[in-house]
């Protein structure tokens, strides 16, 4: 159930919800007719495109759907899994899949779905499925070799082609519309009806505009990420609080204050060097991630970024802003002028008010005060995920 596990159905919940949505799936394919062979098996016959639609369809609408949820924040794509690609083994594969779907007239899911209402030659197919499956198990050592051939990782066509996400989803779109005139061209050749390659029907008007309107869709779903990361830090929209090295200073030293949340980007490295009370080391990747910035999403809390220098951290809380976060503030000056005014703060003799008196005062105290409580701080280290990415998939 992808973004409402566990925020809106729990994991436990989430097994009935899949068994439901199961059955309804199963049913809804034995009514597109997937559980007769001859149905299936006509995809490479040219006298019934029906699989190369549906599949076209479910990859179209799931790609689309993936784009916009992972854009407004409700699907953390980190947690996806990807199935990483041994190539030798996904030739072989293939072919043996491609080989066994003809001559037997089903894939692993619809045979199941075919058995469930009786067909004898489905619970044959799935016999020979566990057979296959036997054979694989009990000789993994001999097939070992070519099982592990050639690891891609876990690309992405988009990035292999050097295309945006956007437009890549628009091509692949525009490829499943012009298949789909193909298929329907090819399918009235060998059914032997004659029709016009070009209708201006209703019917096929409506599936033309619905289609554009879904490949258009593509670009209103923009990787966010990169889009967010080439914000125009110019533009008078973005106004970024700041916090002083005083208040700052203080609320770190009250003990009492926990409303404060520093959250810092600096390198690893840098963070084990000077790690601040009340600080939470923070990557730009976790900005994006659903379940680490739900810290940033605490009521009451005052989220204070520090970076390598001030810029980059006014760069990361405008992010952050943009994002939906609020109560974002940065420490005015940074790093830079903290330890300056505060941990390495000179004395002075003469003052021209009483505030320049006080402050002189309270920052030889904070000078004293805040390194002992950096010594003596526990790292808290990267931000903790505890949601683990579910290793599977079809």
């Amino acid at each position: 159930m992808g973004p409402l596990v566990p925020d809106i159905i729990s994991t436990n919940l989430n097994y009935i919800v899949a068994l439901v949505l199961g059955i309804f799936f199963g049913a809804i394919l034995e009514q597109a007719g997937f559980s007769t062979s001859k149905k299936l098996v006509g995809l490479f016959y040219g006298y019934d495109f029906t699989v190369l639609r549906v599949f076209f369809t479910a990859g179209v609408v799931a790609m689309i759907g993936v784009m916009g949820l992972s854009y407004f924040g409700l699907l953390d794509i980190n947690l996806v899994y990807i199935n990483p690609t041994f190539f030798w083994s996904a030739v072989v594969g293939g072919v043996i899949m491609g080989l066994g779907f003809v001559v037997g007239g089903f894939c692993p899911g619809t045979s199941v779905c075919a058995a469930a209402i009786g067909k004898i030659d489905a619970m044959i197919f799935i016999a020979g499925a566990f057979i296959g499956v036997l054979i694989f198990g009990e000789g993994y050592e001999m097939f070992e070799p070519l099982y592990k051939a050639t690891n891609w990782g876990a690309p992405r066509i988009f990035d292999s082609l050097g295309l945006s996400q956007s437009v890549f989803a628009f091509l692949m779109t525009s490829v499943a519309l012009f298949a789909f005139w193909m298929t329907s061209i090819i399918e009235n050749k060998v059914n032997k009806v004659s029709k016009p390659p070009i209708r201006f029907t209703p019917y096929y008007v409506s599936l033309g505009v619905l289609g554009l309107v879904i490949a258009l869709s593509a670009f209103a779903f923009p990787d966010r990420k990169s889009d967010l990361l080439e914000l125009n830090l110019q533009s008078e929209n973005i106004k970024i609080d700041k916090m002083s090295v005083d208040e700052f200073a203080y609320r770190i030293m009250d003990e009492y204050d926990n409303k404060l949340q520093v959250i810092d980007f600096r390198k690893d490295k840098e963070f084990k060097k000077m790690s601040l009370p009340k600080s939470t080391q923070f990557t730009i990747d976790n900005l994006f991630e659903k379940e680490p910035n739900r810290l940033l999403a605490l009521k009451h809390k005052i989220n204070v970024f520090i970076a390598e220098d001030e810029a980059t951290a006014i760069k990361y809380a405008a992010i952050a802003k943009e994002l939906g976060y609020k109560r974002i503030k940065v420490l005015d000056g940074g790093l830079d002028k903290f330890k300056q005014e505060i941990l390495n703060y000179q004395i002075k003799n003469v003052f021209n008010s009483v505030d320049e008196e006080n402050t002189n005062r309270f920052r030889l105290k904070a000078k004293e005060i805040i390194p002992v409580m950096i010594s003596q701080n526990k790292i808290s280290g990267p931000v903790v995920k505890k949601q683990k990415r579910v290793v599977g998939g079809c």
